[in-house]
């Protein structure tokens, strides 16, 4: 599957969410966002874990879940650069609700 550089993530309310695709390890700014690790799967993008930071530049490698995030495989971080707190929040829940993800468990 070529990569395109965004990809849409529908959440359980039917809302879309653009997102950013980077390759897992990518550094990034120290801006707020939702996060949702990834991998393609028969043509189509798995989401491995769904989360909200108000840092995205904190370094992901210490997450509380990377052991769970590498043993499901993913190889991408999709990311949406999001301000509002209460916003990332909401985006996390609906799209976990949509998706769930083996990692949110």
């Amino acid at each position: 599957m070529s990569q395109n550089q965004e990809c849409t993530w529908t959440g359980a309310s039917g809302k879309q969410y653009q997102y950013s695709i980077h390759k897992k390890g990518t550094t990034f700014k120290a801006l707020s966002g939702n996060y949702i690790f990834a991998k393609v799967v028969a043509n189509k993008w798995q989401a491995i874990y769904v989360g909200q930071t108000s840092d995205l530049s904190e370094r992901f490698d210490d997450h509380h879940k990377m052991p769970c995030i590498d043993r499901h495989g993913a190889t991408d971080i999709h990311v949406h650069v999001n301000d509002a707190e209460q916003a990332r929040l909401d985006e996390e829940a609906d799209i976990i609700r949509n998706y769930q993800p083996p990692c949110n468990g």
